[in-house]
């Protein structure tokens, strides 16, 4: 059984039972924007017979139909004025001609949509598609033709109200290249943000290329999930605007000779009065995501008895006692506004370094500060940043719905500005750094939408870096381990605390 948000690759041209999951999960998939998926079609268009590639894609949406929907027999294609509207139209032509009842409604007359639209709108007529001027009051199924991934202004009129409709209806949803009306090339719904019911009904069949909409921002909910035909043309030529990343290859392998020595030692520096806990999940977490030694630096010097008391496995210091300069440093955790005092000895000294929470406020208020920070590149010093969305609108000067309109540009904005990788959380989350593409993460889920949970990815991040010099990649690792745990998380109804996340990692 396919998981919700699973990536399903399909080979063009196979029959409709040869729909299987066939993802090759040992490497990450490529992302191409609107403008570099245009130019991939244009290349397969002028080596191609007319019409090719429309064909494909009707006989691809039909297929896929039949697979997720296989008794439904009415089915609304619901078609839009553009090219979206012809992929439509040539699936209602092959459904008809499997004996289901197809019921086509466009918002364009024949006539004033593109060539081949017009050429898929005759196959379909030919085929003995019915067409109405508005939706069935009844269906088993629905198309989504509407938009495609040319939108660029929120829907209005009859496209809206079938938009509702589609997003409000409790049968099964195929929307064919991406949910009509959600910007392909960030995530974001145009206009009013949509509702989407019966999320677990929801399909989306990505054609030629897969888009980075598709997986960030508002584009998990819109999606459900998602399938992957290419149209038998080869994308490889075209660099892509962001790597997909649906699994990770271990770093490391522990050798029998090995000692806790081998795998690096982590400092977490925050916990302030009151915020103590922030601190010990990050130490918990980096303890059990495999570090050779943590070192918790309690901001709180009150709450060291109790916290030794609990997790006898963790070395509680004082900060200032702390040496970090072979160190691995997570630094921001329940800091409070104590992070001014600590951030120049962390940022001046610590070889590796990640910046959280409140660390990343007093950055944002301290331009002497963000100074330091953007030295360490020059002095090949590794730096991680995990801010949240309006961490990074802080970091950036920016609105929060500025970063949430474009993740993909704020992460990188502030990969460049800052010489660091960026971690941008939330659905979707990018890793950026700077001259690199940038990847979004695949795994995770709104169970991670709880208190702690960024301590523990904070945490983890530590301990990965502690053990290799490249941070970006182990940056990757660590986002998606953190993401994989909630995604294994028993669907029982039980929620996840940043607790039980930590006893998780394996």
């Amino acid at each position: 059984m396919l998981h919700p948000n699973a990536i399903t690759h399909c080979v063009s041209g196979m029959a409709t039972s040869a729909w299987h999951d066939t993802l090759d999960k040992t490497k990450r998939w490529p992302l191409h924007d609107v403008q570099a998926t245009r130019h991939i079609e244009q290349q397969a268009q002028s080596a191609l017979p007319f019409n090719t590639l429309m064909q494909r894609a009707g006989l691809a949406s039909a297929q896929l139909a039949l697979a997720i929907a296989p008794h439904a027999q009415r089915i609304w294609i619901a078609c839009g004025p553009g090219n979206n509207g012809g992929d439509g139209l040539e699936a209602a032509a092959h459904l008809k001609q499997w004996g289901k009842t197809p019921i086509v409604t466009c918002t364009t007359p024949r006539e004033k949509m593109p060539a081949d639209a017009q050429r898929a709108w005759q196959h379909a007529e030919r085929a003995g598609v019915h067409f109405e001027q508005t939706p069935p009051d009844a269906f088993d199924l629905a198309l989504d033709a509407l938009l495609g991934m040319g939108c660029h202004t929120a829907p209005q009129g009859v496209l809206a109200e079938w938009l509702q409709r589609l997003h409000h209806t409790s049968q099964t949803v195929l929307h064919i290249d991406i949910p009509s009306g959600l910007l392909a090339n960030t995530g974001e719904w145009l206009g009013k943000p949509a509702v989407v019911t019966s999320a677990d009904k929801r399909h989306t069949l990505s054609l030629l290329t897969l888009k980075p909409g598709l997986f960030t921002a508002d584009g998990r909910d819109a999606c459900g999930e998602v399938w992957f035909n290419d149209l038998g043309v080869d994308s490889s030529h075209t660099p892509p605007n962001a790597w997909l990343q649906t699994h990770v290859h271990l770093l490391h392998e522990r050798q029998h000779s090995s000692h806790k020595g081998s795998y690096g030692d982590v400092m977490v520096v925050g916990g302030t009065t009151g915020m103590a806990g922030a601190a010990v999940l990050a130490s918990l977490a980096a303890l059990h995501a495999g570090a050779g030694r943590v070192y918790a630096g309690l901001l709180d010097t009150n709450a060291h008895a109790a916290v030794v008391a609990a997790h006898p496995a963790l070395m509680v210091r004082e900060v200032e006692h702390l040496d970090f300069k072979h160190a691995t440093v997570v630094c921001g955790c329940g800091g409070g506004d104590n992070m001014r005092e600590v951030l120049p000895r962390v940022l001046s000294t610590a070889p590796r370094l990640v910046l959280d929470a409140d660390a990343l406020n007093a950055l944002a208020n301290d331009s002497q500060l963000f100074h330091l920070l953007q030295q360490r590149a020059n002095k090949k010093q590794s730096t991680v940043l995990t801010p949240h969305p309006l961490e990074a609108a802080r970091l950036l000067k920016r609105s929060t719905t500025d970063v949430q309109r474009d993740r993909l540009a704020a992460a990188q904005a502030l990969a460049e500005i800052s010489g660091c990788v960026v971690v941008l959380k939330g659905s979707g989350t990018v890793i950026a750094e700077n001259a690199r593409t940038p990847i979004i993460n695949h795994s995770g889920n709104a169970k991670l939408a709880t208190a702690g949970t960024g301590d523990v990815l904070a945490g983890l991040i530590g301990a990965q870096l502690a053990n290799t010099d490249d941070a970006f990649e182990a940056t990757c690792e660590a986002v998606y381990r953190h993401g994989a745990l909630a995604d294994a998380w028993p669907e029982d109804g039980s929620s996840l605390t940043a607790s039980q996340l930590v006893t998780a990692i394996r």
